[in-house]
């Protein structure tokens, strides 16, 4: 598109949204604002602006706005323009093969849509939309709430759903963006429709121009972001961030998909300082996959002594005699096949496949519900599977193919010792302060929403510490259940006296000399609570005359042998 007669002004006030006041030629002048967006970003006292002497004798208004000068960036404001240059284009065979009619302006139903075309054997209605909204090289659309612009999407809906293609094509009149995203913050609901008209089948495409002082052309494509334009951008900031700032954790080196397995079974519901010794352990005594599939129960369970939830160890093992027997002792490569493994949910799938083989999954845990609820102002409740879905879905387009593993620990990382929990978040030196939306709006410290947990059912235990000089007696608990196969101090449900432990004791053949009364103890397990009252119980012959099943050994060997949960560290036994 050619303009003639341009001559060059500076722009002065905007009385209306129709009128522009204009100095050319050391004159002021009324111009006519062939753009009823708000532009108060454009339209600055003093903007170098291009206008065009207008062919129409005896118009009040004797000039057209056409564009304006934004620092080194020309900006095109004729929304009158921007349905000739789609249709020179399409005309130009640019877009759409084999074109039979071009036809602007077409009533379909109640709306007027901008262009109808008919190429091949297929028909399809365009929406044009100028975009002139320019912040930090991302362009968007509306600058102003536009009802009609919703109205059209919703009948592009319709025209889909009677066998029309359908389009949404944003001009964006200007060179040198880094991508579009409709306005969310002026007009919500165009954005929400917009989204729904893709996913009911609305195509949605963005294109740049070439712009100068007397011409406008169609140019190159613009990334489309429909939604989450924070997470899009977050990528590039928080990669270059984590490989300056990660923390050296022993699973970090010399990683392979074993070694984050472990690390990252281990770590669920357990601090990163915590697990360390605990890894180092795990991977001298079992090393490869084979070791942890051969190994014995006993050994397993002590290895895991102090970090809780056995069934996460037992799971494991499962999985790696699945290994063993299906994929020949090598561990899977596919997320797929990751995923089904005994044990192994989304998050330990995602960690692994994105850490060791960087493919892109996401790997969502607490850490990144925080930090994606933060960056999106999401009040969503981040205990609910359906939203930790929706963050998942939302996150993986994003993941950046060269760099999945930096990004999804980027992720982690961030919201461990920057995006902290319980209001602390360390704003001043998050990489992602600048784009966050919860930041802008200054509510980082009342997200994410997190509603509480049904209360724990409490449960009165009664522990006893029987002993026989040196000895110790320690059972095993029932295979399946909550501590399965671990063992433990002989304990009762109840809250006993003294009297009742002695009556207890006699009744299973022992004979106590002296019982004295310990320090009670409380235990928090995901859905239980243990408040645990104690006794030591000195007794005589104590192997010889039990009738109960228990294992009479010294502290030592009871240190060294035996897995006891960290529910019974609050006795140690000398």
């Amino acid at each position: 598109m050619i303009y003639e007669r341009i001559q060059k002004g500076r722009f002065l006030k905007r009385p209306n949204r129709f009128i522009a006041k204009i100095e050319i030629n050391g004159k002021e002048e009324m111009v006519h604002v062939k753009n009823t967006g708000r532009c108060a970003e454009l339209l600055v006292p003093g903007a170098e602006v291009y206008v065009r002497k207008s062919e129409s004798a005896g118009r009040k208004t004797g000039w057209d706005l056409i564009s304006v000068r934004k620092a080194d960036r020309l900006i095109n404001m004729d929304s009158q323009v921007t349905n000739k240059v789609v249709q020179e284009w399409i005309e130009a065979g640019r877009w759409f093969k084999d074109v039979k009619i071009v036809r602007p302006e077409v009533t379909y139903k109640n709306s007027r849509f901008d262009l109808y075309v008919e190429y091949e054997e297929k028909k399809a209605f365009i929406e044009v939309k100028g975009v002139t909204l320019e912040e930090e090289g991302v362009v968007k659309f509306p600058d102003a709430p536009s009802e009609r612009a919703v109205k059209h999407l919703k009948e592009l809906e319709e025209a889909v759903q009677d066998g029309y293609e359908a389009y949404v094509f944003f001009v964006v009149q200007m060179k040198g963006v880094r991508y579009f995203t409709p306005n969310r913050r002026t007009h919500k609901e165009f954005a929400d429709v917009l989204a729904e008209a893709v996913e009911t089948g609305v195509q949605v495409i963005a294109k740049d121009c070439f712009v100068t002082e007397d011409s406008i052309a169609i140019a190159d494509e613009v990334p489309v972001v429909l939604t989450n334009p924070q997470l899009y951008e977050a990528p590039e900031l928080l990669v270059e961030w984590y490989r300056e700032r990660k923390r050296d954790l022993p699973w970090r080196h010399h990683v392979n998909a074993y070694r984050v397995w472990v690390s990252e079974i281990m770590l669920q519901q357990t601090r990163v300082e915590a697990v360390k010794p605990f890894f180092e352990r795990f991977m001298t005594e079992l090393p490869t996959v084979k070791d942890l599939a051969e190994a014995p129960e006993d050994k397993l369970l002590k290895l895991w002594e102090g970090l809780g939830y056995y069934n996460r160890v037992r799971n494991m093992q499962k999985a790696a005699q699945k290994i063993e027997e299906e994929y020949a002792g090598k561990f899977p490569e596919n997320y797929e096949e990751i995923k089904a493994l005994p044990g192994i949910g989304n998050y330990t799938a995602g960690a692994i496949s994105s850490f060791a083989y960087g493919i892109p999954k996401p790997a969502v845990d607490g850490n990144v519900l925080r930090v994606v609820s933060r960056l999106l102002a999401s009040d969503e409740d981040i205990m609910k599977a359906s939203v930790r879905t929706k963050i998942e879905n939302a996150i993986e387009p994003v993941i950046p193919e060269d760099a999945a593993s930096d990004f999804n620990q980027g992720l982690i990382e961030l919201g461990a010792i920057v995006c902290v929990p319980n209001g602390e978040a360390k704003c001043e030196i998050c990489p992602l302060t600048g784009i966050c939306e919860a930041k802008r709006l200054g509510i980082q410290n009342e997200l994410p929403v997190k509603k509480k947990a049904k209360a724990r059912r409490i449960e009165e235990r009664t522990v006893l510490i029987f002993k026989d000089g040196d000895h110790v007696a320690i059972r095993k608990r029932p295979d399946k259940g909550l501590l399965a196969g671990m063992y433990e101090f002989p304990n009762l449900d109840g809250k006993l006296t003294m009297d009742e432990v002695t009556a207890y004791s006699k009744s299973i053949g022992l004979a106590p000399i002296r019982v004295k009364k310990l320090r009670n103890a409380k235990h928090i397990f995901s859905h239980i609570e243990w408040h645990m009252t104690a006794y030591e119980v000195i007794v005589d012959e104590l192997e010889k005359n039990c009738k109960e099943e228990m294992i009479f050994a010294h502290p030592e060997e009871i240190q060294k042998e035996y897995s006891m949960p960290s529910a019974f560290s609050a006795w140690k036994v000398k």
